[in-house]
């Protein structure tokens, strides 16, 4: 399921960025997604240890939902330079001319998740989060596998949008795609795309 999980996300990663012309595209790194072992039954305080937040200023608040990865905190619409230099080398690197804006769309995958970034005047703003896998969970403690009836004891009632359980909040969605009641896919999503 995990294979077929990434194989979907790298598709659909690849469609996005292949529509925006002949531009020259560039991947780095071996395409795997290799965990270290399930740890979706610890918290998301457990996970994450002691908290650093990584934003684009010091005395910056979180807006809308975050993750927690390894003491960082990724926020969409955020800085992606601090978060990226913090969370180290990915596992493969891709990008290509973004469809939206002046410069390129770039995508890292890490072990577990993958980040989106998208070009704002000299710098690179968080444009997606993705989660891969069940090795990580949201900072509310939800994550791949877990139940419909989890997800909403947990969130709420979801908007429908596309096939997929949204929740919106700050400018920004969270988004939930299932499959026979489970949750298949996790996304942080920008609304500024």
């Amino acid at each position: 399921m995990r294979k077929k999980m990434l194989a979907i996300t790298m598709a659909a990663g690849l469609l996005l960025f292949s529509g925006c012309g002949d531009s020259e595209k560039v991947i780095d790194g071996d395409v795997a997604n290799v965990t270290t072992g399930s740890r979706s039954g610890e918290s998301a305080e457990a996970q994450a240890g002691t908290e650093t937040q990584v934003s684009q200023t010091e005395t910056a608040v979180s807006r809308g939902y975050v993750l927690k990865v390894n003491n960082v905190t990724v926020e969409v619409d955020a800085d992606a330079s601090p978060v990226l230099e913090a969370l180290g080398e990915p596992v493969s690197y891709f990008e290509a001319a973004s469809c939206a804006f002046e410069g390129l769309d770039k995508i890292y995958t890490y072990n577990g998740f993958e980040i989106d970034t998208y070009p704002s005047k000299d710098r690179d703003l968080v444009s997606a989060v993705i989660l891969k896998d069940d090795s990580l969970a949201t900072a509310e403690g939800i994550c791949i596998g877990d139940s419909l009836e989890k997800l909403q004891e947990v969130y709420g009632e979801a908007a429908l949008e596309n096939g997929m359980l949204v929740y919106a909040r700050d400018g920004m969605k969270l988004c939930f795609i299932l499959q026979d009641d489970n949750i298949v896919s996790i996304e942080y999503r920008s609304t500024a795309l």
